[in-house]
């Protein structure tokens, strides 16, 4: 009986572990846990619909109301996911693996594979959603939910969620294997603090070329500006944004580096 799984852990993911949880990772599982609401509520949405369909009343803002939900609801679910280890593995040697290598395989995991994904995903999206602003889209029905720009605009919003809670999730399992100072954090999530840096290289160039060109430039002369042509490095090509990323970051953790206390 002494080794018996707690009750807790099929009753509430999130407070197992919970000792071992940073404020990041308390902040996502409270957030978490009010948009966990939303499924019951959608629930009473979908039998609603099917109902007053059956009895000839069919409601398209209903319908609409239940993508609204399922999509708000499941988004901010995968950051649960993330902070609770509760999302599906593939890996089926994972549970034998002693302590220290299963850490480093969920580092390696959240901040070489998933963290990137994660940040490309926002990237995408950033221009879904001011396309819909820019349009006020909103639903295809005359009786169905308007301002759809909301729903767009919150999912590009729920990538940040879920980056922090990869974020949050990386730090508190580089701990169990070093001291996770800033430089380290940094260091070991080379991949995806590069791919940072490069977006907002990429945004500040962009936004400057079109500030400093002759009145009437459009979008899409901007991105043909010199500035966006490929630099040969040998065989191989590149962007300049990427290119000046990679100094950045260096630069960057270099920076993180010195100014760690010393041990």
């Amino acid at each position: 009986m002494e080794n018996q799984e707690p009750v807790v852990a099929i009753s509430d993911p999130g407070e197992v572990g919970r000792a071992a949880h940073n404020a990041g990772d308390r902040a996502i599982i409270q957030i978490s846990n009010v948009f966990a609401w939303l499924f019951p509520i959608l629930m009473m949405a979908i039998v609603a619909q099917v109902i007053l369909r059956q009895s000839g009343f069919n409601q398209a803002w209903l319908d609409d109301m239940q993508w609204w939900l399922y999509g708000a609801a499941v988004l901010i679910a995968i950051g649960y996911a993330v902070t609770t280890n509760g999302h599906v593995r593939v890996d089926i040697f994972y549970d034998n693996y002693a302590p220290e290598k299963q850490a480093k395989i969920d580092c390696f995991g959240l901040v070489w594979l998933f963290l990137p994904f994660v940040i490309l995903c926002w990237d995408l999206t950033i221009h879904y959603a001011i396309a819909s602003v820019a349009a006020m889209e909103g639903s295809s029905s005359p009786n169905g939910l308007h301002n759809l720009w909301l729903l767009k605009c919150f999912m590009n919003v729920s990538f940040i969620f879920v980056g922090a809670a990869a974020w949050f999730t990386y730090t508190r399992r580089l701990a169990t294997l070093c001291e996770p100072v800033l430089w380290k954090k940094l260091f070991y999530a080379f991949p995806s603090i590069m791919f940072l840096v490069n977006l907002v290289v990429y945004y500040a160039s962009w936004w400057f070329i079109y500030f400093t060109s002759e009145e009437g430039t459009t979008f899409r002369q901007v991105t043909r500006a010199d500035y966006f042509d490929e630099i040969e490095w040998g065989p191989f090509e590149t962007a300049p944004s990427v290119a000046i990323a990679l100094v950045l970051t260096l630069v960057l953790i270099g920076a993180a580096r010195a100014m760690a206390p010393k041990s």
